[in-house]
């Protein structure tokens, strides 16, 4: 526990130090441990005062967990919310770059989500909001969430200052709709990640990790165990495709496509019935049936016996099957590498871009940084020393809340099934007295604290009486 001590002496600094042959930077990091952001990392300031009522530093308390920690919550339903730190500049490239936080939605959250973005130096922090340039967001959600309106427009949470470049964050609104999403700027427009990722949706902490190789390529992290990897211009729509369906290509006419086919040299049967219904043999015709006046006579329909139903041809095999014709591709033209992707200049400001509708969500445990492995050890020194007895306090909770359910659920069969055995009434005539003595003890204590009251003047008075007196 000692070495936890230290943490604070690391707070928003960048350190720098060897590996792999390497610097290892650290550009931000933000665990609350001083109860606020002094400005140590770039010029920014934050404080309960500052927070006001829109989030505030949240104080847990864990058994085996001696050190105090603090993190940032939200406190307000159905509110938006700004909230920027800047930073000294920086670039990621030819740098890997990480950017992880955790986030608690112990309210039970049904809607809204964690955005977490990344700004260029030009934000301003005091005007940040939904359309502000960002490079990058990283958000966890609750169902797709519709277009935020302009915050310029609407309440707004703190801006500690703004964050331009990315953004990450857990998104949810509505049942099975949670997603985890990754945006990213290139070339004045935001792409969404092609691939559909779940964020987890219980009530306990959770670090979300995403890692931006130099290569292009990318890996996403949940409790520091990915759960996807690829490329950038596999899985974002960034660039034109490398291939196309060759525009001058057609299916040839007599390309057969059909697997299975009616076999030509099936026969129908001579004797084979698929009348199921024939006319009865031994209906006659009526002697008075005038044809001129009734028309022509149609004796009635009996079910035909030997009816076997419509005759179909047995199925086989085509023997000139050929496949589904696949349309040839060719190089894409407009197709141009761009070894820019994912790369990112004067990164300067983190920030948090939520909306919820019901508060309660915490954040913490910030950190930027080109090194995934020291990632991962500050998420197992923070997060990680945390986590299993968090989840064991959840599930106590959970079942006391069972248990005090099921005992009220208890109470009031019992009580009703009273109600029904009790005929003549008896149980109601003793609830309404109980409710009457209860009423009636209320007024005498309202009428004793006002005599207490109206006496007290005159005590006062008394004793003021004396003293002139002596």
């Amino acid at each position: 526990m000692k070495s936890l001590s230290l943490l604070p002496l690391l707070l928003l600094t960048t350190c720098t130090f060897r590996a792999r042959g390497k610097k290892r930077q650290v550009y931000f990091r933000e665990e609350f441990e001083d109860g606020g952001m002094d400005g140590q990392n770039g010029g920014y300031n934050l404080n309960i005062s500052q927070i006001m009522a829109n989030s505030s530093l949240l104080r847990e308390n864990f058994i085996k967990i001696k050190r105090e920690i603090k993190c940032l919550q939200t406190t307000e339903d159905a509110k938006f919310y700004a909230l920027s730190a800047r930073f000294k500049p920086f670039s990621n490239e030819n740098e890997t770059l990480v950017v992880q936080f955790s986030v608690k939605h112990e309210q039970g959250i049904d809607c809204g989500g964690g955005y977490v973005k990344l700004f260029p130096a030009a934000l301003n922090q005091e005007d940040m909001h939904s359309e502000s340039q960002y490079y990058i967001m990283f958000e966890s959600a609750i169902a797709a969430l519709a277009k935020i309106p302009d915050f310029r427009r609407l309440p707004v949470g703190l801006v500690m200052e703004p964050w331009q470049e990315i953004r990450e964050c857990p998104d949810i609104c509505g049942f099975g709709n949670n997603r985890l999403q990754v945006i990213l700027y290139h070339k004045g427009k935001y792409h969404e990640n092609n691939k559909t990722l779940k964020c987890r949706i219980n009530k306990d902490t959770h670090l979300y990790t995403l890692i931006l190789h130099p290569n292009a390529t990318y890996d996403v992290k949940i409790d520091n165990e990915k759960v996807t990897s690829g490329g950038l211009e596999d899985d974002w729509d960034f660039l034109p495709p490398k291939k196309i369906k060759d525009p001058y290509a057609r299916k040839p006419r007599k390309w057969d496509e059909r697997q299975q086919i009616e076999d030509p040299e099936d026969k129908k049967p001579e004797d084979w019935e698929d009348s199921e219904f024939i006319p009865d043999p031994d209906a006659k015709k009526p002697d008075d049936w005038n044809e001129a006046m009734d028309g022509v006579w149609e004796g009635p329909l009996i079910p035909n016996v030997k009816y076997k139903g419509e005759w179909k041809p047995r199925i086989i095999d085509n023997p000139n099957y050929q496949g589904e014709w696949i349309h040839p591709e060719i190089d894409n033209p407009k197709y141009r590498p761009d070894p820019t992707i994912g790369h990112y200049r004067n990164i300067s400001v983190l920030g948090l871009d939520l909306w919820q509708v019901k508060s309660g969500s915490i954040f913490d445990n910030f950190l930027l940084t080109n090194d995934e492995e020291f990632a991962a050890e500050v998420g197992n020194m923070t997060w990680g020393l945390r986590k299993d007895v968090e989840k064991q306090w959840r599930e106590l909770y959970e079942e006391m809340e069972k248990q005090k359910e099921a005992e009220e659920a208890k109470k009031k069969r019992e009580k009703q099934r009273a109600r029904q055995e009790d005929i003549w009434g008896l149980d109601e005539e003793d609830e309404e007295v109980d409710e009457e003595d209860a009423e009636e003890e209320a007024e005498e204590r309202h009428k004793q604290e006002g005599s207490a009251e109206r006496a007290s003047p005159d005590q006062k008075e008394a004793r003021v009486d004396q003293k002139d007196e002596l």
